[in-house]
């Protein structure tokens, strides 16, 4: 099974495909600025549930956030949820000037 996840820009998500089909088997919507991306809902549809798609809607995401050099607000709970489990990640996260030490 292979997982192909787009930017479907026009309608603000990401959408992930099992296989090739043209059925969508989860989204990530988002909000964009120059500077931010504000991932605010994961969907995985029941039937696609625990084959590794939102895995692969947060990576792809994450890294093509990464590749534009934009910071990562994650106010949906399964990215911030990701993220907490892949470190590696981490440093894409925005933080405010209130939650910065000096």
């Amino acid at each position: 099974m292979s997982v192909e996840v787009t930017d479907a820009a026009e309608a603000k998500r990401y959408e992930a495909r099992i296989d090739g089909a043209s059925e969508v088997a989860g989204i990530a919507d988002y909000i964009r600025t120059p500077e931010l991306i504000a991932f605010v809902h994961t969907e995985v549809s029941p039937e696609h549930e625990g084959r590794g798609v939102g895995a692969a809607l947060v990576r792809t995401a994450l890294d093509e956030a990464r590749a534009a050099n934009l910071r990562v607000l994650a106010t949906c709970p399964f990215f911030a949820g990701w993220i907490a489990r892949h470190p590696e990640y981490e440093d894409l996260l925005y933080q405010s000037r209130s939650n910065v030490k000096d």
